[in-house]
């Protein structure tokens, strides 16, 4: 059965939620525009559940999944999906592993029963395990002189020490080295089940057709099992800064402070109080006083964080090592006014006309729309955020400012992270 939802006219496109015969449900947007169908999917569960000695096994599950599944080894699950022009890939971060399809409509049958075996019937053939293993050990090996993966990387494993945040996603050249094929066995059959998944659906394909086909991909799935509790966490070592020694002539520069989940209440007030002050590219107020005004950098920026258990506001700029510390100051100072003074009526003006005026550029593919959707339903905001979201931009208001930038920048403490030599550091 479906369900309608009709969106306002501030909605790029009219969504529908979908109960398909065995209980899958999804959101679909049917266009015929273009014979292509795009499936977004988002399974909860990432790398924040990789065992604590094993960091990597949720990414490698996630590179695995279409490197052979039922009868075909790799290279024959590669040659069908070629033959019909068909994109399929995974991924996975630390709360969630996700992927996405794209098919001709003619190709839809054979797309749908590939993405089943590759959900439900991975094959983990040892050699193609030792092929991802070795490519990623080798990406791993050439990030590790890189200044600005060395800094990002030790400000997770100190800003949530001792919890699975901490942990790299990707894994270390030892942890990756470490995993077996029961690892990724294990991995698969806590992630892969219905009842955990979110789909959505957009394209030219009618609700009743799609039905059939979710049930064979995600109906034939297992029952879903409890998965482990991520405890909630917070930014630690508020108010100190780290120093990665490197031998170059410009630091690499990571900060963060509190956030706000996008499930927050309050976060669309702190997505506007981001873009003025390191979200908007080159109208932000970061962006003007540290490179336009001052000369300290080439980019600086910053945006929200949100995970499953915790956020974060986290920036990034790079800067001479005797310009670092007058670097940090002035992002201090930007973040202490508008604290203090806000942005003045024009400037908040400015913010929500961007947000408003650019949402819609986001849904100009059917993979964008499935993408969005999808990520919308993981985080639980109703199908009808896409119609109220630029509603709430527009209500936002100063006082709405102020208070997230107190429960933001607080006191204006940040945890800062610094690869190079920096003086006076």
């Amino acid at each position: 059965m479906t369900a309608s939802v009709e969106t306002m006219s501030s909605s790029p496109t009219t969504v529908k939620a979908l109960t398909s015969a065995k209980g899958v449900e999804a959101w679909h947007v049917e266009s015929d525009v273009v014979p292509l169908i795009a499936v977004s999917f988002i399974f909860e569960g990432g790398s924040a559940h990789d065992p604590a000695d094993k960091p990597g096994v949720a990414q490698m599950l996630a590179r695995l999944l279409d490197e052979g599944a039922g009868e075909y080894d790799s290279d024959a699950f590669q040659e069908r999906l070629a033959a019909h022009a068909i994109e399929l890939s995974f991924n996975a971060g630390n709360d969630a592993l996700g992927g996405s399809l794209k098919t001709l409509v003619k190709h839809a049958d054979e797309a749908f029963e590939l993405l089943r075996l590759a959900l439900a019937e991975p094959r983990f053939d040892q050699d193609a395990i030792e092929r991802v293993r070795a490519q990623t050990i080798a990406g791993l090996k050439y990030q590790q002189n890189d200044p600005g993966v060395m800094a990002t990387r030790r400000f997770f494993e100190e800003g949530f020490a001792g919890h699975p945040y901490g942990r790299p996603t990707s894994g270390t050249p030892e942890s990756v080295a470490a995993i077996t094929r029961d690892d990724l066995i294990a991995m698969h059959r806590s992630i892969i089940a219905r009842g955990r998944v979110k789909v959505a659906v957009v394209g030219a394909i009618g609700g009743d057709n799609l039905s059939v086909l979710l049930d064979k991909v995600f109906g034939s799935l297992p029952e879903a099992k409890p998965l482990g509790i991520i405890e909630p966490a917070s930014l630690q070592k508020l108010g100190s800064r780290i120093v990665v020694d490197l031998d170059v002539p410009q630091s690499v520069i990571r900060f963060g402070m509190n956030g706000i989940t996008w499930r927050d209440p309050g976060f669309i007030p702190a997505y506007v109080l981001n873009h003025i002050l390191g979200g908007g590219a080159f109208t932000s107020r970061l962006f003007q006083e540290v490179r336009e005004k001052r000369g300290l950098a080439y980019s600086v920026g910053t945006s929200l964080v949100s995970y499953r258990s915790a956020s974060m506001t986290w920036g990034y700029t790079a800067t001479k090592n005797e310009r670092v510390v007058e670097a940090l100051d002035v992002i201090a100072d930007e973040m202490a006014k508008l604290t203090s003074e806000g942005p003045s009526d024009e400037e908040l003006q400015k913010a929500k006309d961007y947000l408003i005026g650019s949402y819609a550029l986001g849904f100009d593919t059917s993979t964008k729309i499935a993408h969005t959707l999808a990520q919308i339903a993981f985080e639980g905001l109703g199908i009808d955020y896409i119609a109220r979201r630029n509603g709430l931009v527009g209500a936002v208001t100063q006082s709405d400012i102020r208070a997230a930038a107190e429960r933001i920048f607080g006191d204006g403490r940040m945890f800062t992270v610094i690869a190079g030599r920096p003086t006076g550091v």
